[in-house]
């Protein structure tokens, strides 16, 4: 299976649910992630969430929050390319408030 395959709506979903985390914080960042790429990520990136979820939440959280930096061998394209995904989508500046 090729790196750049999607994944089929059932291999999307057996990963959303995977990936539900203890920390409301972590799950807030994941929320974020499946709701802009769920429909559209490839094998790699589900290789690259896959073995963020195996870290504790605690080091998840420190990835996150850019305290720490992917290292050894969780040092891979595809948590790279997930892990700026879930940032960035979590910087994004907030809606206006309704006035």
């Amino acid at each position: 299976m090729a790196d750049d395959e999607l994944l089929d709506e059932r291999e999307a979903a057996k990963l959303k649910w995977r990936s539900r985390r203890g920390l409301v914080e972590n799950d807030l960042f994941i929320e974020q992630f499946f709701a802009t790429y769920g429909s559209r990520l490839t094998q790699r990136q589900a290789q690259g969430l896959t073995t963020l979820m195996d870290l504790s939440d605690n080091d998840l959280l420190d990835l996150l929050l850019r305290r720490k930096e992917p290292t050894g061998e969780i040092d891979t394209r595809g948590v790279k390319e997930v892990l700026e995904q879930l940032r960035r989508r979590a910087s994004a500046p907030p809606p206006p408030l309704a006035g």
